[in-house]
């Protein structure tokens, strides 16, 4: 294996060990090939990133396939999360996705697809309102005593029903949520007032999603320019609701703060996040070694507490 060049931390209090940064998966089968997918994994785990996020519901399931496949020889030191609980393509959208058997089918499925025996985390994609949460801790709990998953994780979860699946976990003495994935960027901050509080409380590891704000942060994207051709933006209608002058206001308020502190926009927006309490690893996505190598540059650098409180002050004093 290779050398990790990559700090790792505790996923939450009680979840596995992870890189600070971890690989989106969602390109792969959507925008990139099997072959183009396994570059990114090895560029990955070469440079010490070694979480992997995917869903069933990614490229239709290929992104499941070509990271089984991608990690075939690797696959140990790798933390593999995927996620269920969306509709998949074609599927009814009002089918209840929290039963004891929609989960044990779709794990199952999801084993199948990423080859492997296990799952280290496994992820309910958003809530079920019409299933108890009880009954989706509870065969989630089974799955990990039959050792077909290691931890298991919620995403787009409101702060409240965090909060209940906690509670219900631990009255039912079952197994809890060690994480929450949700988004949160420099741009998109609303975790921040009531979320990271409710994770911090109860011990859950925050894995933000879009923390590039959509690719907004990367610096691509240009006031009064075209989006680039290929770009995320270019190719999904919430472009034109996104490349306002309001953005780029905010924008240009974060590369002032980074060029003054000798920071990249890319530095100053996976550091940031990283420096945040509850924050265990960062998920962004990649479609290119280039790309694993431009974010794990960004992540070796981790704003503290003045920096962080510079920043908030930098930001307020702009509204």
């Amino acid at each position: 294996m290779a050398t990790r060049t990559l700090a790792a931390r505790t996923l939450g209090r009680d979840g596995p060990q992870v890189s600070v940064l971890g690989i989106g998966c969602n390109n792969f089968g959507a925008r990139i090939d099997a072959d183009a997918a396994r570059a990114v994994v090895d560029a990955a785990l070469d440079r010490g990133v070694f979480l992997f996020d995917t869903a069933d519901t990614y490229g239709g399931g290929d992104s499941e396939r070509f990271l089984g496949r991608a990690l075939r020889g690797r696959r140990e030191g790798a933390v593999v999360a995927t996620k269920f609980g969306s509709a998949m393509p074609g599927s009814d959208p009002s089918t209840r996705r929290g039963t004891p058997a929609y989960i044990r089918a779709a794990v199952d499925a999801s084993l199948q697809r990423l080859d492997v025996d296990v799952i280290d985390l496994y992820q309910m994609h958003q809530p079920d309102p019409r299933t108890p949460i009880a009954e989706t801790l509870g065969v989630l709990h089974e799955l990990i005593l039959a050792g077909k998953v290691r931890w298991i994780g919620c995403s787009n979860f409101a702060p409240w029903q965090i909060a209940d699946a906690q509670w219900t976990a631990r009255a039912a003495g079952v197994s809890a949520f060690v994480s929450a994935q949700d988004e949160y960027s420099l741009l998109v901050r609303d975790a921040e007032s009531e979320r990271i509080p409710a994770l911090t409380h109860f011990g859950l590891g925050l894995l933000p999603y879009f923390p590039l704000a959509r690719g907004l942060l990367t610096g691509k994207y240009r006031r009064g320019e075209p989006p680039p051709p290929g770009a995320r933006l270019a190719r999904q209608a919430v472009g034109a609701a996104l490349l306002t002058d309001a953005t780029f206001d905010q924008i240009d308020q974060l590369e002032r703060f980074a060029a003054t502190h000798r920071l990249s926009l890319l530095q100053l927006a996976i550091g940031s996040l990283l420096g945040r309490p509850a924050v265990s690893s960062v998920i962004a996505g990649a479609t290119s070694p280039a790309q694993v190598a431009a974010n794990v540059e960004a992540a070796s650098w981790v704003a503290g507490p003045d920096q962080l409180a510079a920043l908030d002050d930098s930001l307020a004093g702009d509204h």
